[in-house]
């Protein structure tokens, strides 16, 4: 998955946030617009001054930024305890390890590390769940989390996925499975599913718990603007069921 580009309210509050809670750099500034990202780019923003909240309409869910390693999750994790980040959620969901927050736009971000792929490989319709997160356990791969935390995320970071709201969810799943190929990893009746290329827990989420019928975020939201699958070749953009925008590359 190539980076996710998304409208800031406030470009210097996000770019703010971003480099010292979420941990990337800024790869380029130019006026309006900006790319952050650890060793290739992850995130694109584009101010609208008072942009207003997305919440409710379909767009982004979260971005999912996928750490290198167990460690990094708890490296991430000890930092965010020390600047006393405030944080959504942590959770273990059998095939990988989370934890969420949301920048100041409301955009959500999760941050997470897989599990071995052998432990979860073919059988993810039946294993993925969400549980609490044994930040005990997670802990105990560093020697002292106050002395490994580090804000910065490092090189090898990508994004893992991105979860969309979407009207429907049915519409949605035959849209990625029709048109994009993917193939459903596990699906929650009409509220979620998940979908990947090549046995991936999932690339894409989807799902209606905010947003069940809604429209696409309008202009003058803090909203989603497209996300990149990487490639070469040429570009070419579509948008899903629920207006997602994307952008694709052969």
């Amino acid at each position: 998955m190539g980076p996710v580009e998304l409208v800031a309210s406030d470009l210097e509050r996000t770019l703010e946030y971003w480099q010292r809670v979420v941990g990337l750099r800024v790869l380029s500034r130019d006026g309006g617009r900006a790319s952050l990202g650890a060793d290739r780019e992850l995130v694109r923003f584009v101010e609208e001054p008072g942009a207003g909240s997305a919440r409710g309409y379909a767009g982004l869910y979260h971005v999912a930024l996928l750490l290198p390693s167990r460690r990094d999750l708890a490296c991430w994790l000890a930092h965010a305890a020390q600047a006393q980040v405030g944080l959504e959620g942590l959770s273990d969901h059998a095939v990988s390890e989370a934890i969420y927050l949301r920048d100041p736009d409301g955009h959500g971000i999760e941050i997470y590390a897989d599990r071995p792929r052998e432990q979860w490989d073919g059988r993810v319709r039946e294993l993925m769940t969400t549980l609490p997160l044994d930040v005990e356990s997670l802990f105990a791969e560093l020697g002292d989390p106050r002395a490994e935390s580090r804000t910065e995320l490092p090189d090898g970071t990508v994004v893992g996925h991105t979860h969309l709201c979407v009207a429907d969810v049915d519409a949605a799943v035959v849209f990625y499975t029709g048109e994009l190929g993917m193939d459903v990893m596990a699906q929650f009746g009409n509220q979620a599913a998940f979908l990947s290329w090549n046995g991936y827990h999932h690339h894409v989420g989807v799902n209606t718990w905010e947003s069940r019928g809604a429209a696409a975020a309008p202009s003058g939201t803090a909203r989603l603007l497209g996300a990149t699958i990487e490639g070469a070749g040429r570009s070419v953009t579509t948008h899903d069921p629920s207006g997602n925008s994307l952008f694709l590359t052969p």
